[in-house]
């Protein structure tokens, strides 16, 4: 939609602009803007695939570049698609759209119970598994494993073996509500098998991660770290057990360590790090930022795989800088959707309950966006359309004790093994609507809202028992009100 001499025009609709002007601006009490200016009224399966409406003509020119090598699937090397190709030797996805459907969210694979080692099944897309050993590397993060590295890599191109395979088993576990209903979570326990490379050490650490949706992470990016540091003094000056904490975490485009905002436990700081390291770790793909392949000295069948690039040499980017910036530009620029039913009586009945529970000492409702970490750097990877935009995304960004039923056991920088990042509520009431469930937490053992709030412990355990304690109809509404944003 463009203005043209006080009209607006839609493809070849023309609107008159009529009273437009107000002597005072529209303040959102509720948030229903909850990217501000770049944010779409939308629903259903593309609700989080719109691009911000107030980008530039020349700036949608790039998102649809970048969408295309998001959601288009890499393949081997060689290849005649060389713009393309390079895929592996190891990976888990062919595409930034394989873990991430319609820039939704994934869920756990559907072989939860039933693997075995002698069956072939489809790899699990959606779930990573990170691994490391005790200790750090050289900037204080997890130390990777001598053979398999820094996650699990379940499938691979021809001639190379996958590492291996995700088993997932399931726990029921019961409970019931103060007033007497029952509710029954699933507690999942993991394992490697079908390793390719030899055994792992009994003592290694895994830590499964499902892919987040993505519209609105741009945003996000461009969130003060002053603001997210501000999060945990207030928290530490304040009685209670919610004492966030700043994750500082090695970025590779600033080159220094940064506030991490990004991930399961804060352990990325900037988009263009997140998404660099994807095509790395996750499809095989190097670039400038990420120059050498993921195989380690025992993988010589990975190692001796051909490479991608446009002349197929194995130290030459497989993703060339422009691409990778534009598929960047991409994601920073997909719109938020707007909340729904925000005037509705029984959403705003459970909006007062959301934050006499103190759930929003965690998830901190609003900020006000300044520039990216990278904009004076790196300019091509976000917008001045992000900058000054009152948003919504409901959290601290700081990672908190959740008990030992959530703990993955795996420390990361200054991520305990206990501790996770308080995700953003954003856009989670249209999970349903885009990708046709609702799994929850950051490996969706959470089958909707309701469990994911059930598995909350230590530093949010008060919070749990509030939800807990209410009557039915308390939590319907507290219920509704999440699922509006």
């Amino acid at each position: 939609m463009r203005k043209i001499a006080g009209v607006y025009v839609l493809g070849l609709t023309v609107v008159t602009a009529v009273a437009l002007v107000s002597a005072q601006p529209v303040v959102d009490l509720l948030g229903e803007r909850v990217g501000g200016s770049t944010t779409v009224d939308s629903s259903g399966k593309n609700a989080f695939s719109l691009p911000a409406p107030n980008l530039t003509d020349e700036e949608r020119t790039r998102f649809a570049i970048g969408n295309s090598f998001f959601k288009r699937n890499w393949v081997e090397a060689p290849a005649s698609t060389t713009a393309r190709d390079g895929l592996g030797p190891h990976f888990i996805a062919r595409s930034c759209a394989g873990c991430h459907s319609f820039d939704g969210r994934g869920q756990p694979p559907s072989q939860l119970k039933t693997l075995r080692d002698d069956l072939p099944h489809e790899p699990a897309v959606d779930l990573l598994i990170r691994l490391s050993v005790a200790g750090a590397d050289t900037h204080g993060g997890p130390k990777p494993h001598q053979v398999y590295g820094d996650q699990l890599n379940n499938a691979a191109v021809q001639g190379v073996r996958p590492e291996g395979q995700p088993k997932i088993t399931l726990h029921t576990v019961l409970g019931k509500y103060a007033d007497g209903t029952p509710h029954t979570l699933l507690a999942p326990s993991y394992e490697i098998v079908q390793l390719a490379y030899g055994a792992l050490p009994k003592d290694i650490m895994l830590s499964p991660r499902i892919a987040p949706h993505i519209a609105g992470v741009g945003l996000i990016d461009a969130i003060n770290p002053v603001d997210i540091e501000a999060n945990a003094a207030a928290q530490a000056a304040q009685s209670g057990p919610i004492k966030g904490r700043v994750n500082r975490v090695w970025d590779a485009y600033a080159q220094s360590m940064q506030v991490g905002r990004f991930g399961w436990k804060a352990n990325v700081a900037t988009l263009a790090h997140q998404t660099a390291g994807a095509f790395w770790g996750d499809i095989g793909i190097t670039s400038v930022r990420f120059p050498v392949e993921t195989c380690t000295p025992s993988q010589k069948d990975c190692l001796a795989a051909p490479g991608g690039g446009k002349s197929g040499g194995a130290a030459e980017p497989e993703v060339d800088e422009k691409t990778l910036d534009d598929v960047i530009f991409y994601q920073a620029t997909l719109a938020p959707a707007a909340r729904r039913r925000a005037s509705d009586i029984s959403v705003q009945r459970g909006q007062q309950l959301f934050h006499a529970a103190q759930c929003a000492a965690c998830h901190r409702p609003s900020y006000t966006t300044g520039r990216s970490l990278l904009a004076d750097k790196f300019p091509r990877l976000s917008s001045p359309a992000l900058q000054g935009q009152k948003i919504w995304p409901y959290s601290d960004f700081l990672v908190h004790d959740m008990g030992e039923a959530l703990a993955d056991g795996r420390p990361d920088y200054l991520a305990t093994g206990r501790e996770w990042k308080t995700p953003p509520l954003w856009g989670i009431g249209l999970i349903r609507d885009v990708n046709g469930h609702t799994r929850l937490l950051h490996d969706g053992r959470a089958r909707n809202v309701a469990e994911a709030i059930l598995w909350h412990g230590g530093s949010a355990k008060d919070s749990r028992e509030y939800f807990r304690k209410l009557n039915a109809q308390e939590r319907r509404d507290m219920l509704k009100f999440v699922e509006s944003l």
